[in-house]
């Protein structure tokens, strides 16, 4: 194989430059290229001396010997400790390939080997995943079922766009992008007529055109509330629809006008606490009610302190406009999530790699990890049950990095002293990789033959190797074959299938499947035409529509049939951060509540432009975006001038759970009391403690909470997060996050 070039797809009218130098010897620099041993956990065992995960020399070893010694540390703990004490640690994120999809890989051998303790919903929008099926239904089923671009622009005359609509979001779909569609779709929109309203501490959450309404962060859900009163308060709401396909909307009325607390949820009242003028909550309130009005809330919106309640008032607003299940109008919760939310494709199941089942009942919601490692036996509340932490003693990760995407991360250093074995599959040398015990060496997508498919996305591509592995680098499949031979397992996880065998088994099974509605060549010809584009959906995507139509006939899948605006089922569970409807509940950090007085500041932590999450950050692509190095924080040009901060210069982010460094920038839209930093900077500490000291590349979650949004879900509450800044007047510390580690020899 020679050189390759890779550019944007010559079809997509907007693409994106990430990913684009990804063969450059820079980023290659970073890879890991042969099996790795951390030097403690080699010669003195597993289990002991912990603490030096993240700083100890690594040893390299041939491929036999790795697989060797990997297959008898699994058969060692399943032996004494049972399967219940191997956390399969898979994000997954947006992998390219529908084969070689570290997830589903890594489940595949877990499940072989006897099963594994999984975790549950996401970081993206956990708290959403859990309450929405009380209230509407599975969170999976509405994103896809989202009313499309074309009927919004058709429809749509008013869209307020809780939490912005950033087109930084909209880079990607989980399985591979084509045409980035939302840029021109908002663009069309507005030709269309449409008015955007951008509820947000920061202007540039909306992308294009738009009214910008600042608001204090976290306080979404009171703005919503008052929103409600006023339709309610005026009679101006559409009382038919919640009484023909709502339930609980007496008990709502009750509280929003304050029957029973004596406070009416009034745009005073929310004033009060979010900031936004009252008037010109009445005035939204209004105009929302006379046109055709799309409201969405963005996923950042539940990962706060009870987020779970920004969905609920979500729904509940939008049930009282009334607009629910028709063209252009109802709400939204993913617009400008990602590229495929609104798409006008049709929705079919990909070639799917089979995972087996896993026996091993016991799980975790998946942003309770450090809990989990510091807690074994401890006990947790999900859903309206309780269970229990298992305890331990591998953590095996094939996707993903909790060093870029956990909370806290001063406390998942303590958490990660915790388990006697750790072992990640990786392509580069990432803080994750660092702090494990094992790092076996993969290969990326441009490495290895694979079907790239997304749904709702509308292509099918034959992906195909542009040169061989990078040293020793191999499939995650071709790393579980090795290891399952060691452990008389081979037979079961290959089926006697290589990785080229298993491609075309499952291009096949998609092609019989969805035959005859879409007509596929065989495998050989689908090679060599090397992207098919798939038919769309032959009527436009309307959310709910059907239920609209026929509430009997189609019902919803919630207890009641209808949209729970009070569940009693949630009720029941008798959950204190958690009630029956959509209330108002004091986050746990915000600009109103004590610990202000000491962290002034909230810090929002949002994607990143410039890479997808923390990948390739090591990218000259991701490089370019940093400031001396590090990562900018966008600072109020008042609280900045308090501060005595100038653009550039480096300052200290604190509180008391941590601090890191980051490169002042100073804008003026920018809500005052709000910093803004992006996620995904490779975690760079002075030293791999858990007294650490100092970030020093810019990573927010050394300074996020590690606290479940409530006993519901166990969420993620990243975007409650008090802090300081000053500036740093050190001897500025060097960044070494993307610097090797050091290797020895036996």
């Amino acid at each position: 194989m020679g050189s390759a070039d890779i550019r944007p797809w010559r079809s997509d009218s907007d693409p994106n430059q990430i990913g684009l130098d990804q063969l450059t010897p820079d980023v290659d620099r970073m890879r890991v290229s042969r099996p790795s041993f951390r030097e403690g956990w080699l010669h003195r065992g597993r289990g002991s001396e912990n603490s030096g995960r993240g700083s100890e020399r690594f040893i390299e070893l041939p491929w036999e010997e790795a697989f060797e010694l990997v297959a008898a540390e699994l058969n060692r703990v399943v032996t004494h400790h049972g399967n219940s004490a191997i956390y399969g640690g898979s994000y997954g994120w947006g992998s390219a390939g529908r084969f070689h999809h570290a997830q589903s890989q890594i489940h595949r051998f877990l499940n072989v080997l006897g099963g594994y303790v999984k975790s549950r919903d996401s970081y993206s929008y956990g708290a959403g995943a859990v309450i929405m099926p009380h209230i509407v239904g599975p969170m999976e089923k509405l994103l896809d079922q989202h009313t499309d671009w074309g009927t919004l622009a058709r429809h749509t005359k008013l869209f307020v766009a809780l939490g912005g609509l950033p087109l930084r979001n909209t880079q990607m779909s989980a399985g591979g992008t084509g045409n980035h569609r939302v840029k021109d779709a908002l663009a069309q929109m507005r030709l269309s007529g449409a008015k955007f309203v951008n509820i947000s501490p920061l202007r540039e959450d909306f992308d294009d055109h738009a009214e910008w309404i600042p608001i204090r962060p976290g306080t979404d859900v009171a703005l919503m509330l008052s929103l409600a009163h006023v339709l309610v308060n005026r009679g101006i709401h559409d009382e038919e629809f919640i009484q023909q396909f709502c339930v609980g909307s007496g008990q709502v009325k009750a509280y929003l006008l304050g029957e029973h607390d004596g406070i009416p949820k009034s745009p005073d009242w929310a004033e009060q606490i979010s900031g936004v003028p009252a008037n010109r909550i009445v005035e939204l309130a209004v105009e929302m009610a006379r046109t055709r009005t799309m409201v969405n809330a963005s996923w950042s919106l539940q990962r706060q302190s009870h987020g779970e309640q920004s969905y609920w008032a979500l729904v509940t607003l939008a049930s009282l406009l009334g607009q629910i299940g028709l063209p252009g109008g109802g709400f939204g919760i993913g617009y400008g999530t990602l590229n495929s939310v609104g798409s006008p494709e049709a929705n079919k199941s990909g070639p799917r790699f089979p995972q087996g089942r896993n026996p091993v009942e016991q799980f975790i919601p998946v942003a309770r990890i450090s809990d989990m490692l510091l807690d074994p036996g401890g006990s947790f509340t999900y859903n309206g049950s309780q269970y229990t932490y298992p305890d331990i003693k591998i953590v095996y990760w094939a996707g993903g990095n909790p060093y870029h995407h956990h909370q806290d991360l001063k406390r998942l250093m303590r958490a990660w002293q915790k388990p006697e074995t750790i072992i990640v599959h990786e392509q580069y040398w990432t803080a994750t990789a660092k702090a494990a015990d094992i790092v076996l060496p993969a290969s990326i997508s441009l490495e290895r033959d694979d079907l790239g498919y997304s749904s709702r996305e509308g292509q099918l591509v034959a992906m195909q190797a542009v040169r061989s592995p990078l040293g020793d680098a191999k499939s995650d499949f071709d790393i579980f074959a090795g290891i399952a031979s060691r452990l008389q397992l081979r037979q079961r996880f290959t089926e006697g299938k290589c990785a080229h065998e298993w491609i075309v088994e499952m291009y096949e099974e998609f092609r019989q499947r969805v035959s005859p509605t879409v007509q596929l060549p065989d495998y050989q010809q689908f090679v060599q035409i090397g992207r098919i584009e798939l038919p769309r959906k032959s009527s436009p995507s309307i959310l709910l529509s059907e239920f609209r139509q026929d509430p009997s006939g189609q019902p919803l899948s919630t207890p009641s049939g209808k949209i729970e605006l009070f569940s009693e089922t949630v009720h029941a569970f008798g959950l204190s951060d958690c009630p029956g409807q959509a209330t108002w509940l004091q986050p746990i950090e915000w600009l109103k509540s004590p610990k202000a007085k000491e962290f002034p500041l909230h810090l929002l932590s949002q994607e990143p432009r410039r890479r997808l999450h923390s990948q390739l950050d090591h990218s000259a692509h991701s490089r370019m975006g940093k400031v001396r190095n590090r990562e900018p924080i966008l600072v109020n040009v008042d609280d900045a001038e308090a501060r005595g901060i100038v653009a550039g210069d480096i300052v200290r982010v604190f509180n008391d759970r941590g601090a890191c460094l980051a490169a002042a920038q100073i804008v003026s839209d920018l809500m005052s009391g709000v910093v803004v930093l992006a996620t995904g900077a490779w975690f760079d500490p002075v030293e791999w403690t858990p007294e650490m000291g100092l970030e020093k590349h810019g990573n927010p979650n050394v300074l996020t909470l590690d606290a479940p949004s409530s006993s519901l879900s166990q969420a993620t509450v990243a975007q409650s997060c008090l802090v300081e800044i000053e500036r740093f007047e050190d001897l500025l510390p060097a960044v070494t996050a993307f610097t090797l580690p050091n290797f020895t020899t036996r």
